[in-house]
């Protein structure tokens, strides 16, 4: 059962990136798969950014909160357990978004995002700098996140990425590059959102001509076999730490 608290979505352009987020970001099972695993035995979950992802676990009670956590209208400890997915870039004050989540959850917090400082070690900087280098800015450390949760007991997972990722982010596409080629596959992806249109098309040529002439296989033909990737994506879990 999920309810629904409305708030503000943060400051991505949600109905451009949403035009065509149901097409090409939908729960990638492995990951959901994930998720379910960090948070237990949970029987209530707090889902914050809810609009940003589509993790929300069925088999549990969920509040779906679409906003950015900075002031939670919930008593202390009201859920078991909490959760954010692709969510944290978007807010305006981490810490204390963070700080809130701990305030309303007596178990454990499981955050999915990526980590910065591998961000532009994927190919597509090779062709669209631009885009990953401001994508790797969006994302707040993975130190920052565990000094704000500093008083929990915190775990970074690297998720592989399968080959056949149904969430559209970039890193989802290592080893179909053509799909980046598709409009709506990089509305879907808020990182194409983050730089101007002529910035976009140009590393969308540089892309492509790098396909067209065999360029990309030479370089990286050898992803198009590989069943999964390990690239920026990571799964955070705060457990409190015994009184």
């Amino acid at each position: 059962m999920t309810r629904t608290t409305d708030g503000s979505a943060g400051d991505a352009d949600s109905a451009r990136i949403g035009q065509d987020h149901r097409k090409y970001r939908r729960p990638e099972p492995s990951f959901a798969r994930a998720i379910a695993k960090a948070l237990g035995d949970a029987r209530t979950v707090l889902d914050v950014g809810a609009g940003a992802g589509s993790y929300e676990p069925t088999d549990r009670e969920v509040t779906a909160v679409d906003a950015t956590a900075g002031d939670l209208p919930f008593a202390d400890d009201t859920f078991d357990a909490a959760m954010t997915t692709f969510s944290v870039d978007e807010w305006g004050d981490l810490e204390r978004g963070l700080a809130e989540l701990r305030r309303v959850t007596r178990g454990p917090i499981v955050i999915l995002t990526c980590d910065p400082d591998r961000v532009e070690d994927f190919w597509l900087a090779e062709y669209a700098p631009e885009v990953m280098a401001t994508e790797a800015r969006r994302y707040p450390a993975l130190a920052r996140i565990a000094a704000a949760l500093a008083d929990d007991a915190v775990t970074t997972t690297r998720l592989p990425i399968p080959f056949t990722c149904v969430d559209g982010f970039s890193e989802a596409y290592y080893a179909r590059p053509e799909r980046l080629l598709d409009p709506g596959a990089r509305r879907a992806d808020s990182a194409w959102s983050s730089v101007d249109e002529m910035t976009a098309r140009r590393s969308i040529a540089a892309l492509r001509t790098a396909l067209e002439s065999g360029e990309w296989d030479r370089a990286h033909g050898a992803l198009r076999t590989q069943p999964t990737f390990e690239g920026s994506l990571v799964l955070l879990t705060a457990q409190p730490r015994p009184a």
